[in-house]
């Protein structure tokens, strides 16, 4: 196998190569704004953090138009997604006039808006936000939640959508 160059980047370019190839789920999380108007985000940075209480995190840019909806008690959705849903992806990472404009979602329980077509999605209750400069770590316990259609994976990778191949047996 040859060896790999030890390329000296510094940590701004470290960052940026090393999880252009580290492939993420992807998922979106909606809310509503403190009018009551819909809100959304595509993130990859959705983990579980625990199963007792079932808390799950995700960060997210506190310039985000989502931003004003992450407030403690606050509740959110948090959809995941598979190929065949794609789409809702690309929408909810565009412009945020067009994420909410059509038929694909409908007022879940408390009013969030829950995505259609999507592998699973969860209801939580925002429990704390931690700011960390221009970002946030948003931490929510999951109250609720549906299955949706069986799909594979949808990934993240190198700046494209991906899905998950199987790895052959040595």
């Amino acid at each position: 196998m040859p060896e790999q160059p030890n390329i000296p980047i510094d940590g701004l370019d470290a960052f940026k190569r090393t999880f252009r190839r580290h492939a993420a789920g992807v998922a979106i999380v909606t809310s509503l704004l403190p009018d009551g108007t819909p809100a959304g985000f595509t993130a990859t940075s959705l983990a579980s953090l625990a199963a007792v209480p079932p808390l799950a995190t995700f960060n997210m840019a506190r310039v985000s138009s989502a931003w004003p909806a992450m407030t403690i008690g606050n509740h959110v959705a948090i959809h995941t997604l598979g190929p065949n849903t794609r789409h809702l992806a690309e929408r909810m990472a565009a412009d945020h006039a067009e994420r909410f404009a059509g038929d694909h979602w409908h007022p879940g329980p408390f009013g969030v808006p829950v995505l259609e077509g999507v592998t699973a999605w969860m209801l939580g209750r925002i429990v704390d936000v931690r700011e960390v400069h221009d970002n946030a770590v948003v931490i929510v316990e999951i109250v609720d939640g549906a299955l949706g259609p069986e799909d594979e994976a949808l990934l993240y990778h190198e700046r494209t959508y991906m899905r998950p191949t199987g790895l052959l047996s040595p």
